[in-house]
Order: structure tokens, then sequence, then C-alpha cells
């Protein structure tokens, strides 16, 4: 079904020590035949995908979140960091056609924010993963733009 969140919850929070973390071997099985022999996912763990300008970051993350939710009932967040107003959009209406809106956290900082309001984007995102996941549900957490989180930082502590 739907989820929403209740309550507040501080975005800096104490990470995990080391000895708290629990590694996992499960493999998270995405829908993407390519993703799932090439480049497994461990349940728990951190992907990176990396690359130019339109070669497809933004449809492969839509296509993840739509595999998930409706292979695996999961949940997703998304971060969009410095996004254009444009790109936000269409991400939302993407999600609305695919009909998994109501499986998608969605937060974002657009580029014409201040960069204090945009690096708080991603941990904003975080922590509502961290909500879910503490609920012990399955979620995929997104950050889209890594690139605008770094120069974000950049800018406030210039």
């Amino acid at each position: 079904g739907t989820f929403c969140i209740t309550g507040q919850q501080a975005i800096h929070q104490k990470a995990p020590t080391y000895d708290e973390l629990s590694p996992s071997t499960d493999l998270l099985e995405t829908g993407i035949k390519v993703i799932d022999l090439i480049c497994p996912f461990a349940k728990g763990g951190k992907v990176g995908l990396f690359g130019g300008a339109g070669v497809g970051k933004t449809v492969n993350m839509m296509e993840l979140i739509n595999n998930i939710a409706k292979q695996h009932s999961g949940l997703s967040v998304f971060a969009g960091v410095g996004e254009r107003t444009r790109e936000g959009n269409d991400f939302y209406h993407e999600m609305k056609e695919s009909n998994v809106l109501d499986k998608v956290a969605m937060v974002f900082g657009q580029m014409n924010e201040p960069p204090g309001n945009r690096l708080r984007v991603a941990l904003s995102g975080l922590t509502m993963a961290e909500k879910f996941r503490d609920e012990g549900r399955d979620i995929l957490f997104f950050v889209d733009n890594i690139y605008r989180y770094t120069q974000a930082g950049s800018e406030v502590s210039a």
C-alpha cells in the first residue's frame, strides 16, 4: 500500500559504528537482466551509476524504481539535488504514469535554490529512507545528482 512519514527526525545523526553494521550476502533482483548478471546489487549495499549527460542514468533509475515497486512491492526514496524544474516535473509524471507514485517518496532541491537547501536535500532523503528501514521495509535510495551535491557543499564551505 501507500506509505507516509509521521513525526520529525533530525537530518544530522550519528553514524552507526562499524560493529553495528550487518553485512549481507543477499542479492537484490532488479529485473534488469544486464545489471543482475554483470553488476548484481547486494541488499544493504551501495552502488554508483556515473556517466555523461544523456546516457540514461535517470532512465535507469526510473526503471529500477518501477521494477522494485511492481515485482517486490518495495519502496524507493528519490533525492533530486540541484535538479532543473523540468527534470523534477518529468520524473514526477513518469512515476505517475507508471502507477508507482504511491511507492516513491521524492524530495527536491532545485538549481535556483540556495546551496544550503540543495545540500540538505540528500540528507533529508537519507533520513526518510532510514525511517522506512527502521520500520522493517526494503528501500532503494537514489540521489541524483551527486556532483551537484558536492558542488553545493563546496559553495556552502566557501
